[in-house]
């Protein structure tokens, strides 16, 4: 990882090279947090690449008072709540990682009965994540996947640090009841 003070004067300065090296390291974030708002695949890609111009374009501003990752998160998060706000859509269960790839369910070595649980156990998951609020979703994402502290993502997201510490209560409770009801009923099923 390129030390992001060094990064940032070389795109303010107009190395090209070190954008590229810049969006390299941070889509993942983006993509995470634009990803689990936004339903529509094409809107997605477009709204990273606002992010991106908007990071771009106030690169000049940030005065590392909080991290960069913070940063872009924010914009990221705010972003995809505009989009939300004026084009009303609901997301949509993804199945796929943010690659469009389905997950890593293990090696060669894994016999495959346990890979095919394993893509199941995930499938599930990932099913019923999607099915959680947005809200809801970017506070587990963002914990969960991304590893930030309750501070940053309260950053990110404009709530107090206790505000995201009850959604991701509340997000782990409604994921829990649904794959318990879902697996009940498939039991039943059986």
């Amino acid at each position: 990882m390129i030390e992001s003070r060094h990064l940032i004067d070389r795109i303010i300065s107009g190395d090209r090279e070190a954008f590229r090296l810049f969006v390299e390291q941070y889509q993942r974030l983006v993509g995470h947090i634009v990803f689990r708002m936004i339903d529509n695949k094409d809107d997605r890609e477009d709204i990273c690449q606002e992010v991106f111009l908007k990071v771009y374009q106030n690169l000049s501003e940030f005065r590392s008072q909080s991290r960069l990752s913070t940063w872009i998160g924010a914009i990221a998060y705010n972003t995809s709540v505009n989009y939300l706000q004026k084009k009303k859509h609901q997301p949509l269960d993804i199945l796929h990682n943010d690659e469009g790839e389905t997950d890593d369910l293990g090696t060669l070595e894994t016999p495959p009965d346990d890979r095919m649980e394993q893509f199941d156990l995930s499938f599930n998951l990932h099913r019923e994540i999607e099915k959680i609020p947005p809200h809801y979703r970017t506070v587990l994402t963002l914990y969960h996947l991304d590893e930030m502290t309750y501070s940053e993502i309260g950053l990110i997201t404009k709530m107090p640090e206790g505000t995201v510490k009850s959604y991701l209560f509340r997000a782990r409770r409604i994921l829990k009841e649904r794959l318990l009801a879902r697996f009940a009923q498939e039991d039943l099923c059986r």
